[in-house]
């Protein structure tokens, strides 16, 4: 595993290659973030942030949401998209457009135009919540990428390969940081390590992930 890349000094508007097809825009969400984390409590107002059970019976330590046409959820019965929220039995709410044109925009700034996301998985991190490794495969289209915002506490971001033992590049993300990855490194395997006490002027004791995917068919 490679070393942490120090991001203190990183200016914004900067680009970092991760992998080939695999890009982080430094603080490229940064001056929009008042206006996204305001759709999050909209967003949460109707579908509540809830902890998922994986199929193997385990509480995930992140709180999750959805906005979109489906909202992706896991439980016994396995991970799958929904068009309906099974907490409150209605759909899920509508991707609000300046998250759209967001995901839109940083997505061909990293090489993909045309990107057309229909979801939004919203992950809220606390101190002491992390994401275990995994490859986000649930989706039909493939040839669509990933585009993650970040927003509030950070987080050390692992990147790695096809396989689950490749070598993986640690990174630190901040407030404001999008990474987008697809082409090649579409199905590459990602983790968030646990998320580590503190404060941010935007978000409390939280971290606020927005993931923007194309669930329907190609």
């Amino acid at each position: 595993m490679n070393d942490l890349i120090d991001t203190a000094l990183a200016d914004e508007g900067s680009r970092e290659t991760l992998a080939e097809g695999a890009m982080i825009l430094r603080g490229r969400a940064r001056s929009q973030a008042p206006a996204l984390l305001a759709a999050v409590a909209a967003i949460a107002a109707e579908a509540p942030f809830r902890r998922m059970m994986t199929p193997g019976g385990l509480t995930m330590s992140v709180a999750m949401t959805n906005c979109g046409a489906q909202g992706w959820v896991t439980d016994r019965h396995g991970y799958r998209y929904t068009p309906v929220d099974p907490q409150t039995g209605r759909p899920w709410p509508a991707l609000p457009e300046a998250l759209r044109r967001l995901a839109v925009e940083a997505a061909a700034e990293a090489g993909f135009p045309g990107f057309s996301p229909d979801v939004c998985l919203i992950n809220r991190y606390e101190p002491g919540s992390k994401l275990s490794l995994h490859q986000d495969r649930d989706e039909p289209d493939r040839s669509a990428p990933i585009v993650s915002v970040s927003l509030g506490l950070p987080a050390v971001f692992l990147f790695g390969g096809l396989t689950r033992d490749a070598p993986k590049t640690r990174t630190r993300l901040a407030h404001g940081d999008i990474v987008v990855w697809g082409g090649p490194s579409r199905l590459a395997y990602h983790a968030v390590q646990t998320i580590k006490p503190g404060s941010h002027p935007a978000t409390a004791d939280q971290r606020i992930n927005l993931t923007f995917r194309k669930a329907g068919p190609p």
